[in-house]
């Protein structure tokens, strides 16, 4: 019997592949996303010694409505807070704010670039955390990544690290690494939990629950001491929370167009921006530790970046070859 000479056999049909020109607007959102979060980080250190209560919640309030209006345009405000994970999305939001508070402690008191590489941290923790309380399978590659990305951080942190070296507890530098290095394990953790929100919760959802959690648990922090600001400080903070939430519109739009392993890579150029915008308008000079510690930090994750990308290639071409050829 004739027919189509196609007919009894599979025919495979190329799964979809962002184009280069979407991968070029996601790159380019990345960056302008990178540079909207160093300008956050920017402000909030040229407030100076403010309760880190009281940034968080500036920064977290004042997110809410660029991604409200940016849900308007797109006509998703109706269901923006509708959640079937009422309480996954807070315990995400205690450990984020968490992570927040400690990140901005650290700010205040470090160096801009310090501060921010020392955040590259995070996804080298994300391994860890991810094979000590999910069980995943992290082969020698990575956990090789790992290690040599956490002597970068321990790099860094070197000079700053004399609470044995000399007795100088009061060093509001040394407290400032443990701020970070803190804040970057309860951002690890924090990443942990959206990642599994993701699977039920759209990122809109995840963005404004946090940000509501964030505000309402800076508020508890009143009593332990907010200060009066002037009308530059509170200009500042509000300008940081508009940045946060701009910076995550514009992020989470970046990977609309393209794959992970493609965008995150461009995250490490907030260590060029942070030197640059910390040598010219605070006068921070990078040290030999930083820039040394810090391309150590970039390279591992980078690595892992490359290496995740791999095994995603290796997953989809074993799903390919097992799948049924009627």
């Amino acid at each position: 019997m004739g027919g189509h000479p196609e007919r009894g056999r599979k025919v495979t049909v190329a799964p979809a592949v962002p184009a280069a020109g979407g991968a070029l607007t996601a790159i380019a959102l990345k960056i302008v996303s990178v540079a909207v979060f160093v300008t956050m980080s920017s402000l909030i250190k040229a407030v100076g010694t403010v309760p880190a209560g009281q940034i968080v919640f500036f920064r977290s309030f004042f997110a809410i409505f660029p991604i409200l209006f940016f849900l308007g345009l797109r006509h998703e405000l109706r269901t923006a807070f509708s959640t079937s994970r009422p309480f996954g999305n807070i315990a995400r939001g205690v450990v984020g704010v968490t992570s927040m508070g400690l990140t901005f402690f650290a700010l205040t008191r470090l160096p801009l670039p310090d501060a921010i590489t020392l955040n590259y941290a995070q996804p080298l923790l994300v391994v860890v955390f991810s094979s000590l309380f999910l069980g995943e399978a992290i082969r020698i590659y990575r956990w090789s990544a790992v290690v040599v990305g956490l002597i970068g951080v321990v790099i860094i942190s070197w000079p700053e690290l004399t609470l044995f070296s000399s007795g100088s507890i009061a060093d509001q530098e040394t407290f400032g690494v443990i701020a970070a290095l803190a804040g970057a394990c309860f951002s690890a953790v924090a990443a942990i939990l959206v990642r599994n929100l993701v699977h039920t919760e759209r990122t809109a959802t995840i963005v404004l629950w946090f940000s509501m959690t964030a505000s309402v648990m800076a508020l508890l922090t009143i009593p332990f001491g907010w200060q009066s600001l002037t009308t530059t400080q509170a200009l500042l903070l509000v300008g940081a929370g508009f940045c946060g939430g701009f910076g995550q519109i514009l992020m989470t739009s970046a990977y609309r167009h393209a794959e992970i392993s493609t965008v995150a890579p461009f995250e490490y150029t907030s260590m060029i921006l942070a030197i640059i915008v910390g040598y010219f308008v605070f006068g921070d000079v990078p040290t030999p530790y930083m820039l040394t510690g810090g391309v150590i930090v970039v390279s591992a994750g980078l690595f892992i970046i490359l290496r995740e990308r791999q095994l995603g290639i290796e997953r989809r071409a074993a799903r390919k070859v097992v799948s049924p050829q009627g």
